[in-house]
């Protein structure tokens, strides 16, 4: 009986180690293609982001077009003379009568103080009194 239970399970566990290995071999192989699938997605989301970026930060201004070129022209332009007006171009005494009047509404609705910096928030901590337990 013990030889026959031996025998048994020789070509039993022989059946079930190619069985196991084909399913665990199976298994194996569909979690390294998923790992494969994900790692192309990331690899290549990373590099087409990065291609797209270096293509227009090596550009030079010779390889556009004249379209661009323009449009890079007129932003730098403005870019210089924003710099030389210390402000809005071409703004004239209309734009700065409405700016004066907006600002002027907004210091009388919000309390005054100047509006062109970032507020300074103050919060105190609550006092809390300690609570005891009978």
């Amino acid at each position: 009986m013990h030889v026959l239970l031996d025998f048994s399970l020789h070509n039993c566990s022989s059946f079930t180690m190619t069985t196991l290995f084909s399913i665990f071999g199976s298994m194996a192989l569909n979690r390294l293609f998923q790992l494969s699938k994900l790692l192309h997605s990331a690899i290549s989301g990373t590099l087409r982001r990065n291609i797209g970026i270096s293509a227009v930060a090596f550009n030079r201004a010779k390889d556009l077009d004249p379209v661009q070129r323009l449009f890079l022209d007129k932003i730098r332009e403005y870019n210089s003379n924003s710099k030389t007006t210390g402000g809005v171009v071409d703004a004239g005494p209309a734009y700065q009568k409405n700016l004066s009047e907006e600002m002027t509404k907004l210091q009388r609705l919000y309390g005054g103080g100047d509006l062109t910096k970032f507020p300074d928030f103050k919060f105190p901590e609550p006092k809390l009194d300690e609570v005891v337990s009978k």
